[in-house]
């Protein structure tokens, strides 16, 4: 199918692709990379409900095309999202060409499982209404030391049956059926998301050295098993088991992240939640170690890292400076930009800058300045990505200011 993809899709996708690659390495390319606007609003685009988005395949992809179409960037957002199911990953990590396609669980997907924590369109929420992962407490803190001898078996065993309704039972019929559904619903989903990336292809985006997933192994207990109350405690009430733990956790993680490497993807993307709840000493005694290691050791395996830093990461900036230089890229949520790079500048990429809240409650002339703005200060130097600090824009963002950011980004953003 590669042979529709037009001489001008391919220069357009290459010219993209060298972009990336130069901000990667810390450089300054032709125009600061955008990885562009997305989230509830491209439904809303489109004409459809979060409902249809979410299940109809075809509305999907034919909405995703609709807005790369009209607001193009360097880095899409294509084909149906989902919730972070990673447990079920964990649990079937010895068979390579399962647990990946296990990692996240989407609305088609979440009706065979009927996952706990998982709340979707026009299912447990309203049709027009965003997916919703719900945590919880799947773990007892006298249960550590079960997971500490074997997190894969303990994930099977013990934590899969708790947290998904179809499995709760692993050896009944119900489970059997759930899990052949599941074989059949994956293997629709792979031909449905073939089709929508010749499509983006066909716009000019480049295929291929996307990224894995990853998690920080203190992240993965606090959101998958003892949830973020419970494991802050544990690091007062029984510190060497978490850190036994977390160790422990590592290998399986990054154990699946090479998976991901050995399938094409360039890069491990961490979403990382704990960092917020940490003082510096908590977050350098149980949280940074093991992260640190699993960044390092993807290093050594020729894969690049992304850490999106949710809420407020300032206090842990210092951290990074003990990775190698151009590790990677740092992507911020509430974290100024323009402090992390006093602090990473030629040493880290970073990521993010445009407050989502701005283009929902400002005007395009203001979101003309505020963008102006922010590239003065973010541009120079290069190792910048510009793109939003959260994923997510809701369906009643306001259009002129999303072409306002886009018009910005065109007229600002020449190196």
């Amino acid at each position: 199918m590669k042979e529709m993809i037009s001489p001008e899709a391919k220069k357009l996708a290459a010219e993209r692709a060298a972009r990336m690659k130069a901000v990667l390495e810390l450089k300054e390319p032709d125009r600061v990379p955008f990885t562009g606007l997305g989230g509830d609003v491209v439904a809303a685009y489109a004409g459809i409900n979060s409902y249809e988005y979410n299940f109809d395949f075809e509305k999907n992809r034919q909405a995703v095309l609709k807005w790369l179409t009209d607001f193009p960037c360097d880095t899409p957002r294509a084909g149906v999202g989902g919730l972070d199911n990673l447990t079920m990953s964990v649990a079937f990590v010895d068979f390579p060409d399962l647990a990946n396609n296990f990692f996240m669980v989407n609305g088609p997907m979440n009706d065979i499982l009927k996952m706990k924590f998982a709340r979707f369109p026009g299912r447990e929420v309203d049709e027009f209404s965003s997916q919703q992962f719900i945590g919880g407490c799947n773990m007892t803190s006298e249960e550590y030391d079960e997971l500490i001898a074997d997190p894969v078996k303990f994930s099977y065993e013990k934590i899969l049956p708790r947290i998904t309704g179809s499995l709760a039972d692993l050896g009944s019929p119900t489970a059997l059926a759930a899990m052949a559904r599941l074989g059949m619903e994956k293997a629709r989903q792979g031909a449905e998301m073939r089709k929508t990336m010749q499509a983006v292809a066909e716009l000019g985006y480049p295929l291929g050295g996307g990224a894995s997933f990853a998690f920080a192994p203190l992240d993965y207990i606090g959101d998958h098993l003892r949830d973020i109350p419970n494991v802050v405690l544990d690091l007062r009430k029984h510190p060497d088991k978490v850190k036994a733990a977390a160790e422990s956790i590592l290998e399986v993680l990054l154990k699946l992240t090479l998976q991901g490497k050995a399938t094409g993807a360039a890069t491990a993307s961490f979403p990382l939640h704990l960092n917020e709840y940490l003082s510096p000493k908590l977050y350098k005694e149980f949280y940074w170690p093991t992260l640190k290691a699993y960044i390092l050791r993807l290093a050594d395996e020729g894969m690049k890292s992304r850490l999106f830093c949710e809420g407020w990461h300032d206090a842990h900036l210092d951290t990074m400076l003990e990775l190698p230089v151009g590790w990677g890229t740092a992507a911020f949520d509430k974290t100024d930009v323009r402090k992390a790079k006093k602090v990473l500048q030629g040493h880290t990429c970073i990521s993010g800058g445009i407050d989502v809240n701005v283009i929902m409650s400002s005007n395009p002339a203001n979101i003309d300045e505020y963008i102006k703005e922010l590239l003065g200060d973010m541009m120079p130097g290069g190792g910048f990505i510009l793109g939003t600090n959260v994923g997510n824009l809701p369906r009643n963002t306001p259009i002129e200011n999303i072409q306002a950011v886009y018009e910005a980004v065109e007229k600002y953003g020449q190196y």
